[in-house]
């Protein structure tokens, strides 16, 4: 299924105003608890935006030889 930013949108008003039931364009979707549309709602961003990857950072050990 293909998803973009308005059911984004939707899905994170409905989280925020504390719902369960979100209507999508045509379609009415009630959702069992509030853990499944926040993974449902990462799905979605990382499938509209993109994977983002996480960035790392080196740091170098010094040592004096004391």
């Amino acid at each position: 299924m293909a998803w973009s930013e308005s059911d984004i949108t939707a899905l994170e008003t409905a989280i925020k105003q504390g719902t369960v039931r979100v209507k999508f364009a045509d379609r009415e979707i009630t959702y069992r608890s509030l853990d499944e549309m926040i993974r449902l709602r990462d799905l979605m961003i990382s499938s509209v935006r993109g994977k983002s990857t996480p960035k790392s950072h080196t740091f170098g050990d010094y040592d004096r030889g004391y």
